[in-house]
């Protein structure tokens, strides 16, 4: 890839609103998270790094964030069917309550359940049978979103960092080179061994790929033992 088809990355926060009722859904801010009793602690808040034009978001948001000013906010409606699309009743489907108990998931209403590759929400329970909606939450309605972008991420590194964030949770430890056309990723212990790292490693070079415009991402690995003077003195005793 030439070094022109690189793509800008930015930072924004963001408020995702279901547009009928006005009900916050998703949002960056954690103070608006917990006010709307949608506050998850185990979610990362602050502004969301993201590259435009990656194709990852609805098309009318891409196009409004790609408009957008620094500092400025922007408001976008988004139709249900430009969006997460109409609701299917096909995709409502029911289960015997046995096959819940088999993978030792006790169902209840509201709770979300994966079933062979579909992850679906619990309607109802009741005489032994256990209806499942497969539609997403968001099928059938209309969405609004109001977000302003933070920054335009510039400097290699901190670009790197920020994509190895969205894709993994955290970039502490990684060393990033930027020789020629490749990006070389140098991996902290804590990726040799997390059971996340395989597959977050894949959205991660895809992701470096479309931001520096490269075709080549290189991983390294050190494995090196501590030299005896950098060990620490076993305790003496009398």
């Amino acid at each position: 890839m030439a070094e022109n088809d690189a793509k800008q990355t930015i930072r924004l926060d963001y408020r995702a609103y279901l547009a009928d009722n006005g009900r916050l859904y998703d949002t960056t801010d954690e103070a608006v998270a917990k006010e709307a009793d949608i506050y998850n602690e185990k979610y990362a808040y602050g502004p969301m790094a993201y590259i435009v034009g990656s194709g990852k978001l609805y098309p009318a948001l891409e196009e409004a964030i790609s408009k957008a000013e620094v500092g400025v906010e922007t408001e976008v409606l988004i139709p249900s069917e430009d969006a997460a699309g109409a609701r299917d009743p096909k995709r409502i489907e029911i289960y015997p309550i046995r096959e819940f108990y088999k993978q030792e998931i006790n169902p209840y209403p509201g709770l979300q359940v994966t079933l062979g590759n579909r992850t679906g929400h619990i309607m109802s329970v009741g005489a032994g049978r256990v209806k499942v909606d497969f539609n997403s939450p968001l099928a059938g309605f209309d969405l609004l979103y109001k977000f302003t972008v933070t920054e335009v991420i510039a400097d290699p590194t901190e670009k790197a960092k920020a994509i190895v964030e969205v894709n993994f949770g955290d970039s502490e430890g990684f060393v990033f080179d930027f020789p020629g056309d490749k990006v070389v990723v140098t991996l902290p212990e804590i990726a040799k061994f997390h059971q996340e790292w395989p597959t977050a490693r894949y959205k991660v070079v895809y992701d470096l790929r479309d931001a520096f415009g490269v075709s080549t991402v290189e991983f390294v690995e050190v494995w090196s033992l501590k030299k005896k003077d950098e060990e620490e003195e076993e305790p003496q005793t009398e």
